[in-house]
């Protein structure tokens, strides 16, 4: 799915221009970077309400391809330069985390597979 499309499931806009329209195969969603760090595959878009240039970082080190901020957030000019710098596009939209997950998934875009990265010890 290109990010265009994306930005038209969750009505989202971009924050700034891209050169290219990434295709994108699979989405993450989490506020915890850490989370990020371990779960979300390489490529894939992020759904955050973090907007600190933290989650920039975060994104370049984890090879994601664009970052969605949810619930109407709106990033500082230092988190937009900084992704502008590292040439990962960002986004917003006006729904919750859970919603804009959903219109993705609706919309068949993937989840990451955390499958192999977690162990679940039931009781």
């Amino acid at each position: 799915m290109k990010l265009s499309e994306i930005i038209d499931a969750i009505d989202g806009k971009l924050l700034f221009k891209i050169k290219q329209d990434p295709e994108i195969q699979v989405a993450g969603a989490s506020d915890l970077m850490s989370d990020v760090l371990a779960l979300v595959e390489p490529g894939a878009v992020l759904l955050t309400g973090l907007c600190n240039p933290q989650v920039v970082r975060t994104a370049e080190m984890s090879d994601i391809a664009a970052i969605i901020f949810v619930r109407g957030k709106y990033p500082p000019k230092e988190t937009i330069g900084l992704a502008q710098q590292m040439g990962i596009p960002l986004g917003t939209t006006p729904h919750s985390m859970y919603e804009a997950s959903g219109r993705l998934y609706q919309a068949g875009l993937k989840s990451c597979d955390i499958s192999c990265r977690i162990s679940w010890e039931g009781g």
